[in-house]
């Protein structure tokens, strides 16, 4: 049985779909439409905007010359098994695919590059403070951010649906709010400055939904996703290791390397711009290779001209030009896109255009839908039951990296997290594909998330782990050291895992491809809040109970809020992207 469409990539990049090998005969027609219905919908073909089975009685044919009536294949069953022979290099454009790495890559390590350095900061502003309000500063800095965007995830998720600004349009002022916020907390000289900057970066920044938008529509396919929805997540991990250190070496030079800068006024007077200034660079780099390299997928922009991406085809060209081949995108015709790849022969290193006697090669793709689904009709059931199962995962993980203080030396708290997060890096990259592949993405999540009631029932007892050290020094020991790496393996292992999945079924939740970028940026919402609301009220919590000498309550009622995520998750299932369908919606998986 052949495959129900091909990929063409040329050089420049630009994919469509061609059907072909249409062999299937009438009864396996009915059997996969038949298959694909939406268990319990009761289909109303009188609205424009019904809930309707999928299409799939009817042939798919190409908007060009009239040709034979013919069947579209039915998909063949796939054993779950079989993903498991899904390798990174079988991971289709690849090229594009950096490019959101490397874009993904640059906020964390400027998010974690400043934390290793802000409460000095923030007493360098005011050294007159005690640390106890300074302590205060720093929490209200971190809060600021995952406010600002809990207040506009969702505006740059609908917005980057819109046919007017698109997903990268979005990326792009996301990318550029962040370069400018970093800058202007480096060269902040108040608290209130770096608060406005830090705010600012938060305001514009949306970037986690629409990254994870463009994945998704980039692989579409099932078996794929488990790789590529780890992309993200592990390149945030690399920035998690990178970027304290980069922010530790380079933050106030003049006071750390006195011999070499301790005379040089410009860091005596910005002490903390050096590592920001870098942060910078990475941020601009990474808008470059967005605007020139980063193809949009929203299909309803896919035939405006891209002028960023043009322009990096013609450096392209001008380096390679034996590999250059020209895309001219000629106008929408009903709700098809019809694309020309032509051969281009290269003068001088710039681009020619096609002529009408240029041999064309035209290719038809359609789209696959032409109506938007409406606002309130996002929040199915299922919709519902996995954004709260997000929120408490979100909750509960930022109240735990926010709470986490074992008593024990900096030194070797940073080394145990170091360790474990290159084994949650190694864990992502060889065991997660496999493991989702054989459990399947709700099963292998639905198991990872009972890790987490375990860790934060176990951290009040480190405290009876016996120390070589007596009070009131901090524990020290081996047996100090591997209580605490063990609280910590659990949750990162569930983190490693449950974070991926949680991903996934976000993305697979969204009742219809119309509102894929609104569903990522209310997930992002429903997060930023959760990340925001955890840290502020287990921390009042904490000291509430510090003060009545009731340490682990705080982590007991952690626990039990781990549980109700796991509760939650018993109503999730893994949707398909498209559940409710819209009239001239188009079947094209």
């Amino acid at each position: 049985m052949g495959k129900r469409h091909h990929e063409l990539d040329g050089g420049g990049g630009d994919r469509f779909l061609d059907a072909v090998d249409l062999d299937s005969d009438k009864e396996s027609l009915l059997s996969d439409s038949g298959s694909r219905q939406d268990a319990g919908s009761v289909p109303d073909y009188g609205s424009s905007q019904s809930q309707r089975p999928r299409p799939g009685s009817l042939p798919a044919l190409t908007m060009g010359a009239p040709g034979p009536l013919a069947v579209p294949a039915a998909e063949p069953s796939r054993a779950a098994g079989d993903a498991t022979t899904v390798s990174w290099m079988d991971l289709p454009r690849k090229d594009q695919l950096v490019v959101l790495t490397l874009a993904r890559l640059s906020e964390p390590l400027v998010q974690t590059s400043l934390q290793s350095y802000m409460f000095y900061q923030l007493k360098w502003f005011n050294p007159d403070l005690p640390d106890s309000v300074i302590s205060s500063q720093a929490g209200i800095m971190h809060a600021s951010f995952t406010a600002a965007q809990f207040l506009t995830a969702m505006m740059w998720g609908h917005l980057a649906d819109s046919n007017r600004f698109g997903r990268k349009t979005v990326l792009l002022i996301g990318l550029t709010g962040t370069m400018v916020s970093c800058t202007g907390f480096g060269f902040s000289t108040s608290f209130w400055q770096a608060l406005f900057f830090r705010s600012l970066g938060g305001i514009t920044n949306g970037n986690v939904g629409v990254l994870r938008t463009m994945i998704s529509e980039i692989v579409r396919e099932k078996k794929y996703q488990s790789r590529a929805f780890l992309l993200l997540p592990m390149t945030f991990n690399i920035g998690v290791i990178i970027g304290p250190i980069l922010g530790g070496l380079l933050s106030d030079p003049a006071g750390s390397y006195p011999g070499l800068f301790g005379d040089v006024e410009f860091f005596r007077r910005f002490p903390y711009a050096t590592p920001n200034i870098l942060s910078a660079f990475f941020l601009f780099s990474a808008i470059v290779g967005v605007w020139l390299c980063l193809e949009e997928t929203l299909e309803s922009r896919l035939g405006v001209r891209d002028r960023g991406v043009e322009l990096g085809r013609r450096l392209w060209g001008f380096f390679h030009p034996s590999s250059v081949a020209a895309y001219a995108p000629l106008p929408f015709q009903d709700t098809s896109i019809v694309v020309e790849l032509s051969p281009v022969e290269s003068t001088h290193g710039s681009f020619q255009s096609a002529t009408p006697e240029t041999p064309t090669n035209t290719k038809t793709i359609r789209r696959r839908y032409t109506q938007r689904l409406a606002f309130r009709r996002i929040f199915t059931r299922n919709v519902i039951f996995t954004f709260i199962a997000s929120f408490t995962l979100a909750f509960h993980i930022g109240t735990f990296n926010s709470l986490w203080r074992p008593g024990t030396p900096t030194r070797e708290v940073g080394m145990a997290m170091a360790i474990l997060g290159v084994l949650g890096i190694t864990l992502q990259l060889l065991v997660y594909p496999r493991l989702s592949a054989r459990l399947g993405t709700v099963r292998s999540w639905r198991v990872f998330l009972v890790f987490f009631p375990f860790t934060y029932f176990l951290v009040p007892f480190l405290s009876l782990v016996p120390s070589s050290a007596a009070p009131p020094s901090p524990k020290e020991g081996i047996a100090v050291w591997f209580a605490i790496a063990g609280v910590l393996a659990f949750h990162v292992v569930g983190r490693t895992f449950a974070l991926p999945a949680q991903t996934i079924l976000v993305n697979n939740c969204t009742p219809h491809p119309s509102v894929l970028g609104t569903v990522h940026g209310i997930g992002q919402t429903v997060s930023s809040f959760a990340r925001t609301l955890g840290p502020v009220l287990c921390g009042f919590l904490y000291g509430l109970g510090l003060s009545h000498g009731v340490i682990g309550a705080v982590w007991w009622g952690l626990s039990t809020v781990a549980i109700g995520g796991v509760m939650a998750s018993l109503f999730v299932r893994e949707g398909d992207g498209h559940e409710i369908w819209l009239e001239g919606d188009d079947d094209d998986e």
